[in-house]
């Protein structure tokens, strides 16, 4: 009767441990996609701004076509990217790279420079580019935990049969890395 009483016991603790692994996994996943899409509100938010103050230079510095084609290309190529960490990465590092370039003419052009309407769209970029970067670092911790979880025993036995998977950091270019930072 004891030796009953102790199988069950321990079939109750080995069920509980594999019904606590699944559902912290479980969470850990979802936590991950909730970052994921906060990401991606942001990234779309700044999306939204470009045409705006494109249309803004375009009034004080028309001839800087290559500038503004540059932007509204790097734009469309981050509408297009890739819905994952590396594809967004390689479109918005190269996005950020001509928006630098276009408020750069806000130096070169002392009118522009003054202009409520690109002061307002550059400062409202510059909020969210502090929100894109939160979301990524947000994003960044959830993947973290989520990764140790996968390896920890015992969960990492029950990952590996529930085909949990690793998953990938957002992480800047390798030229992103190395090149000034660029003021919004």
């Amino acid at each position: 009767m004891i030796v009953l009483l102790l199988v069950i016991v321990g079939v109750v603790v080995i069920v509980a441990i594999i019904i606590g692994a699944y559902n912290g996994l479980i969470r850990r996943r979802n936590q991950i996609e909730n970052a994921w899409s906060q990401i991606d509100v942001q990234l779309k938010r700044r999306l939204d701004l470009i045409p705006n103050l494109v249309e803004t230079v375009k009034g004080y510095a028309a001839h800087e076509r290559e500038t503004l084609e540059a932007v509204i290309n790097a734009r469309n190529a981050a509408i297009q990217a890739p819905d994952t960490p590396a594809g967004q990465a390689g479109a918005n590092n190269m996005l950020e790279g001509a928006l630098g370039k276009l408020f750069a003419l806000g130096e070169a052009y002392p009118d522009l420079k003054a202009n409520q309407n690109f002061l307002q769209l550059q400062e409202e970029l510059t909020a969210t580019e502090g929100r894109v970067a939160y979301s990524r670092q947000f994003y960044n911790d959830s993947v973290l935990d989520y990764n140790n979880k996968l390896e920890q025993f015992p969960t990492v036995l029950l990952a590996k049969a529930m085909k949990f998977e690793r998953r990938e950091y957002f992480q800047a270019e390798e030229a992103a890395r190395t090149s000034p930072s660029v003021e919004f």
